[in-house]
């Protein structure tokens, strides 16, 4: 599946606008409608980070995820917003979204530190990453969270 999706890594002033309304279409339909959790999506940090996202052939955006610069979310860098489409769910397109959120991470901002705050029923995915939990559960908009970090010696 991941083979037949082209990958953008863009910039705020890089993204165009139909991007930008597959990309809040997308979490909304995953973060409010299936998780059933009204929140403010549009919180001022996109426009201060960097956007990737995949699309099959047709256009349509599968995969989403924010890099956050340090200093936004967290003093460290961060990737958020990270979410695919149902339909290609336990297929590798959330595994190949993260490994090119952390290569690009790395390469706009250096070899440093990545903190997330991960829904807590993704540990074991974010550890097969190399993350590892720094912090106790925590509530964020009525879903357990934990923060995790991510350095090139874990």
């Amino acid at each position: 599946m991941t083979n037949s999706l082209t990958w953008s890594l863009v910039s705020w002033n890089e993204l165009d606008k139909l991007d930008l309304y597959y990309a809040l279409q997308l979490r909304a339909e995953v973060f409010v409608l299936e998780q059933t959790c009204p929140y403010q999506d549009v919180d001022g940090k996109d426009q201060k980070s960097h956007h990737l996202f995949a699309k099959d052939s047709t256009g349509r955006m599968l995969a989403y995820a924010r890099l956050v610069a340090p200093g936004v979310s967290y003093d460290e860098m961060s990737i958020g917003r990270v979410v695919t489409h149902s339909s290609v769910r336990r297929t590798g397109v959330g595994v190949t979204l993260m490994e090119k959120a952390i290569e690009g991470l790395h390469l706009i901002h250096g070899e440093k530190l990545i903190r997330i705050s991960a829904q807590e029923y993704l540990q074991k995915f974010y550890e097969n990453l190399g993350f590892t939990k720094v912090s106790e559960a925590y509530l964020e908009d009525d879903i357990p969270h934990i923060e995790m970090t991510l350095s090139k010696t874990n």
